[in-house]
């Protein structure tokens, strides 16, 4: 018997943006009750776990298959506005680049319609010995498709 999923709490696509809905709980807050700074990398990490979920890009099995592995290798963030305990955010994550062993992807933490954080990300596709690899091609395919038209 499984467990039953919220959907409230699953991302979903709009046009060519993934959103994924969060809240800010105490455990996220230094003691003034503000984000703390690295959170914000944790939450952009499950926004784009996410997102390859429902693009259909299943890591877990090419992982156990060992054909390799999704890492960052580069993280540009600009922390705009302090986000607090109870916030409920809203991570925006759109596919800007594809290239033979690497994504970049632009997101955007955000409060209603202010920027809380803005961040480019490239994760780059490495084979389980830690060197580079091209991504499988249907994944390039559907990240290009992601990038032009998004999910309908």
């Amino acid at each position: 018997m499984g467990v039953a999923v919220d959907k409230a709490y699953q991302g979903a696509w709009i046009g060519r943006a993934h959103h994924f809905a969060l809240r800010v709980y105490f455990e996220d807050t230094d003691v003034a009750g503000i984000v703390y700074y690295a959170n914000y990398l944790k939450f952009m990490e499950r926004a784009r776990s996410d997102m390859l979920r429902a693009a259909g890009i299943d890591q877990r099995a090419v992982l156990e298959a060992g054909d390799g592995v999704y890492v960052v290798a580069e993280a540009h963030i600009k922390y705009r506005r302090p986000a607090r305990l109870d916030d409920e955010l809203l991570v925006l994550s759109e596919v800007c680049e594809v290239r033979a062993a690497s994504c970049v992807i632009h997101q955007r933490v955000m409060r209603g319609s202010e920027t809380v954080a803005d961040a480019t990300v490239t994760a780059a596709f490495l084979s389980l010995d830690g060197r580079p690899r091209r991504q499988p091609r249907e994944w390039v395919a559907k990240f290009e498709r992601l990038k032009e038209e998004g999910v309908e």
